[in-house]
C-alpha cells in the first residue's frame, strides 16, 4: 500500500548552457529555498518555470501528500556555471536530503543540458548523488527541456524521464503534471525500466520546430508508442552549443514492469527513424541583406502583408548576449519603417533612459560596458517614447502566465524603429514585452526578435510561419554550427561531417 501522506523532496536545477558563452555565476541565478519555493509554486502566475507549479498543483489534487521543499536554482541560458558555486549547490541538496529525510519520493525541476567550468556531465552529479542518498528503490522523477544533452548518468539513475514535447515549449506545466501523475504511478508499487539510445545527428537549432519538420515526424511517431507498457517516451533534440561528449540525440523510453527490452527495442526504433531522415535537418536562412530589403518594402508599402525577422543567432535563449547590433544597425542604416525591435539587453542605456525621463533625446551608446566579436559598440541618436519596471504576466506560448521581470526597460524611438531596450537578459518571446509599452504588434510592419523559436508561440497570431524569417548574422547563437571552434563534441557527427555513419 502507497503511503498515506508521501514525503516528496521538491528541487531542482535548470540551466542550458552554451560553452562559447561567458561563465555563469551566482548572481545569474535565481534560488529558492524552502517554504519559498512552495509558495511560488502555488501562484496563480509564479516565477518560475511551469513544471514544478504543474507538478505541486497535480499532487494537491491527486491525493494527499507531503511537500519537502529543498531548494531550486534556475538562469537564464548562458556560459559553463562556475563549479564554486555549483559545488555549493550540491552540498546543499545532499544535506537536505540527508538531513530531512527519508522520503517517499524525488521530484527535479531540470534543463538537462548544463556545463560547469569542471564538468561535462553537472546533471549526471546530480541524479547521481540522489540516488545514491535515497536508495534503489524511491521513485526520482525529472522533468527536462527537449534541448538536454543525455548521459548515461543521468537516465541509470532515474525512475521515469519527462521530456518536453513541444518546441516552442508550450507544454513545460503538462510536463511537471505528468511527472506527478507517474508519481502516484510508482507510489503504488509499479516499478520501471528505462532505456536510451544515442546517434550522431546535432542538429541546427532552428531545426527542430515540432509544428512540422523533421524533428516534429520523429517526435510524432515516438509519442505514438507511449500506452500499456510505456509510461514515456521521449526524444531529446539536444543542445549543440554546449559542445559536450553528451551531445547527439536521444530517445528514453520507461516501460512498466521493468521491461527494459522493450524500451531499448523501442529507443533503437526511434533513433533508426531520426538518422534515416537526417538530411532534412539541414536548414538555410535568409541572408541579412535580404531581410533589410524586404522590412524596407513591407515599411513603405502598407498593402504588403507584415513579416518577422528572428535575429536567431543572437538569441539569449541559447546563451547569446542579445545585444548584437548588425542586424539592427543595418535597418537603420537603410530607413526602415514602422519597425518594433526587441528585446535588446543593454542596462547602461536603460539606465540612462530612464535618467532623461519620458520625451528625452540623447545619444545612446550601445555596449558601451560588454564588447566581444560580436557585441560591438554603435552609437545613435534616440528618443524616450516610455518607460518601465519591466515586470509583466506572460500571455502566450512559453511565457503564458508567468510573471516576467526584464528589469528597468524602455522604449526609444530611432526614427523608424522602436527598440525595447531591457536590463535582464532574456529571449523575445511573448508580445507582452512590447505591449507594456503601449506597442500593438499588430500595427507593425516587421517585427524583429532576438529569439531562436519561442517567439513563434507568442507572436503567431500576428504573423503566420510563412512570413518568418530567420536571419543569418554572426553570433553565440548561430546556426552556421562550422563556424565555432568545437572542442568536445563527439566526431564525426552528422551534419558537421557529411560522411558520418551509424548502426542500430
Amino acid at each position: 500500500m502507497p503511503p498515506a501522506s508521501p514525503r516528496i523532496a521538491l528541487l531542482g536545477f535548470a540551466i542550458e548552457c552554451n560553452r562559447f558563452a561567458p561563465v555563469s555565476t551566482r548572481e545569474d541565478f535565481r534560488d529558492m529555498r524552502g517554504n519559498e519555493l512552495l509558495v511560488e509554486a502555488r501562484k496563480p502566475a509564479p516565477a518560475m518555470m511551469p513544471d514544478m507549479p504543474g507538478f505541486v498543483t497535480e499532487m494537491d489534487r491527486s491525493g494527499a501528500w507531503t511537500p519537502v521543499p529543498l531548494r531550486t536554482a534556475a538562469a537564464q541560458p548562458g556560459g559553463p556555471v562556475e563549479q564554486g558555486y555549483f559545488r555549493e549547490l550540491m552540498a546543499e541538496f545532499e544535506d537536505g536530503l540527508r538531513r530531512r529525510g527519508p522520503f517517499d519520493g524525488v521530484y527535479v525541476s531540470s534543463h538537462g543540458a548544463a556545463l560547469t567550468t569542471d564538468s561535462d556531465d553537472p546533471d549526471g552529479d546530480l541524479y547521481e548523488a540522489i540516488r545514491g542518498i535515497v536508495g534503489p528503490d524511491v521513485p526520482i522523477i525529472g522533468t527536462f527541456d527537449l534541448h538536454a544533452n543525455v548521459s548515461r548518468r543521468m537516465v541509470d539513475n532515474i525512475s521515469v524521464f519527462v521530456g518536453y514535447r513541444c518546441n516552442p515549449h508550450t507544454d513545460i506545466r503538462e510536463r511537471g503534471v505528468e511527472a506527478a501523475q507517474h508519481m502516484r504511478t510508482l507510489l503504488g508499487g509499479v516499478r520501471t525500466a528505462t532505456a536510451m539510445v544515442k546517434i550522431p545527428l546535432v542538429a541546427p537549432q532552428i531545426s527542430l520546430l515540432t509544428a512540422s519538420g523533421p524533428y516534429a515526424d520523429v517526435m510524432s511517431y515516438g509519442l505514438s508508442l507511449v500506452g500499456g507498457k510505456v509510461m514515456n517516451v521521449s526524444v531529446m533534440a539536444g543542445f549543440s552549443y554546449s559542445d559536450s561528449p553528451k551531445n547527439g540525440l536521444t530517445a528514453i523510453i520507461t516501460t512498466r514492469d521493468r521491461d527494459l527490452a522493450l524500451a531499448q527495442k523501442l529507443a533503437l526504433d526511434i533513433c533508426s527513424r531520426a538518422w534515416d531522415m537526417r538530411a532534412r535537418f539541414k536548414r538555410t536562412m535568409t541572408a541579412l541583406e535580404e531581410a533589410v530589403r524586404m522590412a524596407v518594402a513591407v515599411g513603405n508599402d502598407p498593402a504588403q502583408p507584415p513579416i518577422i525577422l528572428a535575429d536567431v543567432a543572437d538569441n539569449p535563449g541559447g546563451g547569446g548576449r542579445g545585444n548584437t547590433v548588425h542586424l539592427l544597425r543595418a535597418l537603420k542604416d537603410a530607413g526602415a519603417r514602422g519597425v518594433i525591435f526587441g528585446v535588446f539587453n543593454d542596462p547602461a542605456v536603460a539606465a540612462e533612459a530612464h535618467r532623461r525621463g519620458r520625451g528625452g533625446a540623447f545619444r545612446a551608446r550601445f555596449n558601451s560596458r560588454e564588447q566581444d566579436a560580436f557585441s560591438q559598440a554603435w552609437e545613435c541618436d534616440v528618443r524616450v517614447k516610455a518607460l518601465s519596471d519591466g515586470r509583466h504576466v506572460g500571455r502566450r506560448g512559453l511565457a503564458r502566465g508567468m510573471s516576467c521581470q526584464m528589469g528597468p526597460s524602455a522604449l526609444l524611438d530611432l526614427d523608424g524603429i522602436s527598440l525595447v531596450v531591457i536590463t535582464h537578459r532574456q529571449q523575445c518571446l511573448d508580445p507582452m514585452q512590447f505591449e507594456q509599452f503601449g506597442l500593438d504588434p499588430a500595427l507593425a510592419r516587421t517585427i524583429v526578435v532576438k529569439s531562436r523559436g519561442h517567439f513563434r508561440a507568442g507572436f503567431d497570431g500576428f504573423v503566420p510561419a510563412e512570413r518568418t524569417y530567420e536571419v543569418d548574422c554572426p553570433g553565440l547563437t548561430s546556426p552556421n554550427l562550422a563556424t565555432f571552434p568545437w572542442s568536445r563534441l563527439p566526431r564525426p557527427v552528422y551534419p558537421l561531417d557529411e560522411h558520418t555513419t551509424w548502426t542500430p
